[in-house]
């Protein structure tokens, strides 16, 4: 009997001891979360902008990094008690070994979001290795300097997490305190409350990128954007007659093709253009990182396109639109297909890609020569599969480029994107003077100079025509210092703003001018300057631009990338009689709205990334997530409570949700007889 309780004894007296190892060994990796917490907001503020409030966001970062700490503890308790009996050496040692893993992820997901400004989450594991190689070669964060800082770092971290535990005083009963307590936030968790910040970069600031991370990549793999609700059909009653005002689309072979709807789509445009007497040329400019917030009029950051807001005064202009995603990779099918996302961007289904209609094939159908340029490679985001999929009669793309025109200038890894954007402008205009006289043509150009690392031709220059927009626009000397730290991403606007007005100069001396409709876009809104709301990373101008306009208007109703080839096809067919389906479509659009107040008529869905969809907007209110918006013009937003609301749109998301889901396990777009008829086998 006296074994057993000397046995008992021991074991708690090892505990003992175990705890006290541990709990000295975690403090120190929370004293290490903490100066991180401080190290993020004097790097991104020193080196981007610090915010108004900044010492409320440190607090909650601090808080946020505890939350972070204290969800880890009970499991790494359990394992280093468990691994102790074994050898308290070999635990300590391979427990040092793991936080110093957690430490290294931390900082690396810090330099990323420092770079990026959006915290990394589950779009790493929906991009191609080259792809990644690629965006990591862009990067212009991984120069020596970065390096240096970061292994300087780390190995302040080895000597910290080597010496000072030994230094902790702590006894074995508080050292049993926060194990428990870890234990405890899982039965009753007490870090469910948020906090709002005014901006997007201010909440990004405080979120603990680790935790973000490893949450992301957990939905990622154990929760599919595939998976809906299952009782979505019982949400149809009380959604129907929801919204009024845009075509309600009717989908009569449902079960088979879950996109496919006999809804066409108005004409909306034909009353703002002169009668077209020949099937006019088409040029859609795509312009990489376009936003709202530092183009054309009312922009939030200031105006930093003037040629851009000049051609919108001859243009029929929606200064409301959005585009599908956050990243370049939705924008070729939504705006020329129209197509809903799949599971991770629907050109990640690469040669699987379910047949479909495009703008491509059907203006092919009718007589159109159709190509795309772009200065990079077109494997990135899977645009190569998708083209030669719409059969693309010519892809121009960085290896097409002869000898004679100049790359953007190369990062500090010696990667560059490919061609500036005059240079890819040039190259068009060249190409397609010899093509004056033949077929009418779609063209489709994607620029690629506004991207990280933002280095461009000439940088001076234009960096310089920034400080003087800046002061044409009245920014004080404070606001001009806190821009200084972007001065590469807006010189680059500028730069992008300068090339699209030679452009246009250029093409106003070619005879197929007056024949010509221009649309312009962005992709998506650059995230590199720092975003304001959910929303304005969607947030991009439209512009269509004509010789053939016979007025102008501007527009504040929204309406989404989805929206533009139905509009065009619409205007096409009512004017020219062009072969097209009659009996319906898979568009996900139905029609660019020309409403001149703000109002919202459509309902769609937007992906953040390749891995995030959880945006979504019906009438003039926005889902992210469980979080309700109301929207205002000029596309500001404040989250609200209205639980009613919120279950509608959430019942709305989740129908879209079962459709795209079927489109994932392999049902088709449309009947095999429209591609035969209208499409291109």
């Amino acid at each position: 009997m006296s074994s057993l309780f000397q046995k008992i004894k021991s074991q708690k007296s090892n505990i003992g001891t175990f705890s006290i190892s541990f709990s000295r060994l975690m403090l120190v990796w929370l004293g290490t979360l903490f100066f991180l917490s401080l190290f993020e907001i004097l790097i991104n503020g020193f080196s981007r902008q610090f915010p108004e409030n900044t010492f409320q966001i440190l607090l909650y970062a601090l808080w946020n990094n505890f939350n972070y700490w204290i969800s880890c503890l009970f499991y790494l308790y359990v394992v280093f008690i468990g691994l102790s009996y074994l050898s308290l050496r070999l635990t300590t040692i391979t427990s040092q070994c793991l936080i110093g893993l957690f430490f290294v992820m931390h900082l690396v997901l810090i330099g990323y979001f420092n770079t990026a400004l959006v915290p990394l989450g589950a779009d790493l594991y929906s991009y191609s290795i080259s792809d990644i190689q690629q965006t990591v070669g862009a990067s212009s964060g991984t120069g020596l300097p970065v390096i240096i800082a970061f292994v300087f770092l780390t190995g302040i971290f080895i000597s910290c997490i080597k010496y000072l535990p030994v230094k902790v005083k702590i006894g074995p009963k508080w050292s049993l305190f926060f194990p428990i307590l870890s234990l405890f936030q899982y039965i009753t968790p007490f870090n469910s409350f948020t906090i709002n910040f005014p901006t997007e970069y201010e909440n990004n600031l405080t979120i603990n990128k680790p935790a973000f991370f490893l949450s992301a990549s957990s939905d990622y793999f154990f929760h599919s954007n595939a998976e809906v609700d299952i009782y979505a059909d019982g949400y149809i009653g009380d959604f129907e007659g929801f919204t009024t005002q845009g075509i309600k689309f009717e989908y009569p072979y449902e079960t088979q093709y879950p996109f496919y709807h006999s809804n066409q789509s108005p004409d909306v445009l034909s009353p703002y253009f002169q009668a077209l007497k020949t099937q006019p040329n088409l040029v859609i400019i795509l312009v990489e990182g376009l936003g709202r917030a530092f183009s054309n009029e009312g922009a939030y950051l200031g105006n930093f396109t003037p040629f851009i807001d000049s051609l919108a005064d001859k243009s029929l202009y929606w200064k409301n639109m959005l585009s599908a995603g956050g990243r370049t990779f939705a924008v070729l099918p939504a705006l020329l297909s129209s197509l809903p996302f799949g599971e991770n961007g629907i050109l990640e289904m690469g040669p699987a890609i379910p047949k479909h209609l495009s703008l491509y094939t059907i203006l092919k159908r009718n007589g159109y020569r159709t190509s795309f340029y772009y200065g990079g490679e077109t494997e990135f985001d899977g645009m190569k599969t998708y083209l030669v999929n719409n059969h693309v009669d010519e892809i121009i793309e960085e290896k097409s480029f002869p000898t004679g025109y100049i790359k953007l200038p190369p990062s500090t890894n010696n990667f560059t994107w490919g061609y500036s954007d005059d240079e890819l402008f040039r190259y068009y205009l060249k190409k397609r003077n010899g093509a004056l006289s033949k077929k009418p043509e779609l063209n489709v150009i994607l620029t690629v100079s506004t991207h990280n690392p933002f280095l461009i031709p000439n940088q001076g220059k234009y960096i310089q025509m920034v400080k003087n927009r800046m002061g044409k626009l009245g920014f004080n000397a404070n606001k001009q210092a806190e821009y200084s730290n972007f001065m590469n991403q807006y010189s680059s606007i500028m730069y992008t703003d300068e090339s699209l007005k030679k452009f246009f100069q250029e093409y106003q001396k070619r005879p197929d001018y007056t024949n010509t409709i221009f649309v312009i876009t962005g992709d998506h809104r650059l995230p590199e300057i720092p975003i304001s709301t959910k929303i304005d990373r969607y947030h991009v101008p439209l512009l269509i631009y004509s010789p053939m306009l016979k007025r102008t208007a501007q527009f504040a109703s929204i309406s989404t990338h989805f929206d533009i080839t139905p509009s065009l096809l619409a205007m096409l067919q009512n004017q020219l009689n062009f072969n097209l389906p009659k009996t319906g479509a898979s568009w996900m659009g139905d029609g660019l709205d020309t409403a001149r107040n703000f109002r919202n008529i459509h309902q769609y869905p937007l992906m953040q990334n390749k891995s995030t969809l959880i945006d979504f907007i019906l009438e003039d209110y926005h889902i992210n997530g469980n979080t309700l918006f109301k929207i205002t013009d000029n596309m500001e937003e404040t989250a609200i409570k209205d639980e009613v609301k919120l279950s509608q749109l959430q019942a709305a998301f989740s129908i879209f949700k079962k459709k795209n889901a079927k489109l994932i396990l392999g049902f088709k777009m449309v009947p095999d007889s429209l591609i035969s008829r209208y499409g291109i086998n």
